[in-house]
């Protein structure tokens, strides 16, 4: 676990446009079943575009907005470093591939759905998807290991989401200020 925070101290110069396309155009491609520990992977550990705590914040922000979490957070990964082309590249880059493949495997899922090979298969995948975000949530929660307010407001989220089932942007709405206020009281 103390080899994550070291990873994320390396930082390389600002990707251009065309490293933004190939960038998420490898993620969406090789990120089946859940892409957001895989991007974290990519945008932090492997090239380091962002650090672990702008990537949580970013995660944060496109979470909070209306869409896919990967796709507001291409779009912002691309705004923030090459403008409108940067954008455009980075959910061009993202969508092209699995696009194609999703069409590919609808049609081949709907002739063969009913072969306990493929449900097998579907499980298995399952599986791994949450296998994959479970190791992002440790990631993700891993530098806030020492920050009682940022544990507090974690587990009032998964209280608020996981067991009353509220919905998302009250619960934010609600948490965010709280946070806010919590965390200025704590740092003086």
């Amino acid at each position: 676990m103390d080899a994550v925070p070291t990873a994320e101290v390396i930082k390389h110069d600002a990707p251009g446009v065309a490293d933004l396309f190939t960038g998420f155009f490898v993620l969406g491609l090789t990120s089946f079943g859940g892409v957001l520990p895989l991007a974290r992977r990519m945008m932090v550990e492997k090239r380091g575009w962002l650090t672990g705590a702008e990537f949580t914040d970013l995660l944060g922000l496109c979470q909070f907005l209306p869409g896919g979490n990967i796709i507001n957070m291409s779009v912002a990964v691309g705004l923030k470093f090459r403008g409108i082309p940067g954008a455009f590249a980075a959910i061009l880059g993202l969508i092209a591939a699995p696009t194609a493949v999703v069409i590919g495997l609808g049609v081949i899922y709907d002739r063969f759905e009913s072969e306990p090979v493929v449900r097998h298969l579907f499980g298995g995948l399952a599986a791994a998807a949450a296998g994959l975000l479970i190791s992002m949530a440790i990631k993700i929660a891993w530098p806030l290991r020492r920050d009682a307010v940022g544990w507090l407001i974690g587990a009032l989220c998964v209280l608020a989401i996981a067991v009353f089932r509220l919905p998302l942007l009250p619960t934010l709405l609600t948490l965010a200020p709280l946070s806010i206020i919590l965390k200025s009281r704590h740092s003086r």
